[in-house]
């Protein structure tokens, strides 16, 4: 027997030794290592995504334009929900949904995730959420969100500003910040700068029991993470500018751009017809946005970026400075003009212009909009080149150098780069037969020619700084730096030597102060405005009446453009509006309180 004793103590210590093991193990297990606890409780765990708040928006003198208001989102967990049976009806009459569109909800949630969170209903307000928590204890797999939703306190300049809209699935999968029923920019400075405003999610994890209570943080919130806002921005915009723009566009359609000269920030950005930006936020959202953009006027479509519109005789200025450039005139060469034939070419073909005092050179040639003497410098022009294709590329060139036929590269996301055609678009179109002549429209801003009204606007600022602009912009500054892309403080120049410029803005100014000059309505007291009219041919109704101004003659601090549809005559509409927008920004007040009460009141009937 004693021979077995000492194999039952190595036997028994074996076994004490692998109990004591295990013992050890399930204590580690269930007392000192959180993570296999952290693992357990996930049936009981709900990890609640903590948005962050958006970044607010002011303009340059620090109004706020952009502010946000607290609400909530309802998020649903679709295979918390089926697992358990709710009252739907109950659940439906609380929200103000039909069952059809709950089942519906709940089957877009289930088809994005079974177990992960999306939003059930967007946008509810601080009373409905507090109505809905009192009950949402009956509903597993439903919670609140807590979120900030856009204000707009002064109802104004929509198309600067933006809007927001859901992301969709593509975009979840490209950028892993968003989840489904997220927002995020589409428009304005709002999509130009979403990684700005978005800031950071944060992360809560939150103990809830059976009836999907509330039961307070997890661990005493050591695995949470805070969100961090977005940051503020300060836009160039003067808010004071853009509301009165804006109410002398009403009943009137298209577009004004103000630009400071010296920095290329852009003062006001008017597209109209405009909308209430409240409009595009809240659970009406989508619906307003269908109405919106169903509405025949296009209120959602940004003219002043997007909008692709003939210069008119504003570009005759251009080309003015391009046969200056090229010695083709000088400021005293002369050319006659027939009155309503103009300029005659070819068998009986004429480019018709008004009658008025000749013959005339390029300083009355601004000043009264003489058709004919641009047509006969366009001519002369091309006759100083070997072949119109060369003439044409050079005059290509010069064009393109003041921004146009480019997008700008501007801090928007959307707009057009109007339309500039190279030569081999007149080769292909005239099997290559063509000269001066065939394409003397465009030496009046007609023809296949077009322009956006912040390429107007910039060329006006390049007239006023004679040869360079700044690339129009619209951030200021951020609270994250006080730098802006370096694309927005270089100075670009256009291909005309700044001497040139003298007789073309001396021509301008008697545009405004002249015995015959096309603008006198726009005439201020005090300030020397040099402008340009412009009259669009329009086939499909009334013409459309242009006007660019810069002020004051010398250190100008606002360049400008204003197009209105089917407005007529330059000086009908457009001229009157720049001189109203001018006074407001230079003498904060207006000085001809009949014109704008003229240009207020009454509207433009439009075919």
């Amino acid at each position: 027997m004693k021979r077995y004793e000492g194999r039952y103590t190595v036997v028994t210590s074996i076994f004490l030794f692998v109990a004591l093991i295990f013992l050890s193990k399930l204590f580690y297990i269930q007392v000192i290592n959180e993570n296999y606890k952290f693992s357990a409780n996930n049936n009981v765990l709900r990890y609640d995504v903590q948005q962050a708040v958006r970044g607010l928006i002011y303009d340059r003198d620090s109004t706020l334009i952009v502010s946000n208001v607290p609400a909530y989102d309802l998020m649903i967990v679709p295979r918390e929900l089926r697992q358990k049976l709710i009252d739907t009806l109950k659940f439906c009459q609380l929200v103000n949904i039909s069952k059809e569109k709950f089942v519906d909800k709940f089957n877009k949630a289930f088809k994005y995730s079974s177990y992960k969170e999306s939003v059930f209903i967007k946008h509810l307000s601080k009373e409905n959420a507090s109505t809905l928590g009192e009950h949402l204890y009956q509903f597993p797999g439903f919670y609140l969100r807590k979120i900030t939703m856009r204000e707009y306190p002064s109802n104004t300049a929509t198309h600067v500003i933006g809007y927001l809209g859901e992301v969709n699935l593509k975009k979840t999968k490209e950028d892993k910040f968003y989840t489904k029923g997220d927002l995020s920019g589409v428009s304005g400075v709002e999509a130009a700068y979403e990684e700005k405003l978005r800031g950071h999610k944060g992360m809560r994890i939150k103990l809830v029991d059976v009836h999907n209570r509330d039961q307070g943080k997890f661990q005493s919130g050591k695995f949470d993470t805070l969100s961090i806002s977005g940051s503020t921005l300060i836009t160039t915009i003067d808010i004071k500018l853009q509301e009165y723009g804006e109410k002398l566009m009403k009943d009137k359609v298209g577009a004004i751009v103000a630009i400071e000269p010296s920095s290329g920030e852009i003062l006001a950005l008017i597209s109209s017809p405009t909308y209430n930006p409240n409009l595009l936020i809240g659970r009406k959202r989508s619906e307003n946005y269908i109405k919106l953009s169903k509405d025949k006027k296009k209120p959602l479509f940004n003219r002043a970026l997007q909008g692709t519109y003939p210069p008119g005789s504003i570009f005759k200025l251009v080309n003015g400075l391009i046969a200056l450039e090229e010695k083709v005139i000088s400021k005293y060469n002369h050319y006659s003009c027939s009155g309503d034939l103009g300029y005659s070419y070819g068998k009986d073909k004429f480019v018709g212009c008004h009658e008025h005092e000749k013959p005339v050179n390029l300083i009355n040639a601004i000043e009264i909009s003489c058709n004919a003497y641009f047509c006969n410098m366009f001519d002369k022009y091309f006759k100083k080149f070997n072949s119109n294709i060369d003439a044409y590329n050079n005059w290509h060139s010069h064009v393109s150098s003041f921004g146009i036929g480019d997008y700008m590269n501007n801090d928007f996301i959307s707009g057009a780069p109007g339309k500039l055609p190279k030569s081999s678009y007149f080769d292909n179109l005239y099997r290559g037969r063509w000269n001066a002549n065939t394409i003397i429209s465009m030496a009046i801003g007609q023809g296949e020619l077009l322009l956006t009204p912040i390429q107007m606007a910039n060329m006006s600022a390049i007239l006023a700084n004679k040869g360079f602009y700044y690339t129009p912009h619209i951030l200021k500054r951020s609270s994250d730096s006080n730098l802006i892309d370096t694309n927005f403080t270089k100075k670009k120049f256009c291909s005309i030597q700044s001497q040139h410029f003298s007789p073309i803005i001396e021509g301008m100014e008697r545009v405004v102060i002249g015995k015959h000059g096309t603008a006198k309505n726009a005439k201020i007291p005090d300030i020397e405005i040099c402008g340009k009219t412009g009259t669009a041919q329009n086939p499909h109704g009334e013409d459309h009446s242009i006007f660019i101004a810069f002020a004051p003659k010398t250190k100008p601090e606002i360049a400008i453009a204003v197009y209105v549809e089917n407005g007529g005559w330059g000086s009908t509409w457009a001229s009157p509006i720049a001189s109203l927008m001018i006074d407001k920004y230079l003498n904060k007040k207006i000085t001809n309180t009949e014109l704008e009460s003229f240009i207020i009141n009454n509207k433009i009937e439009l075919e």
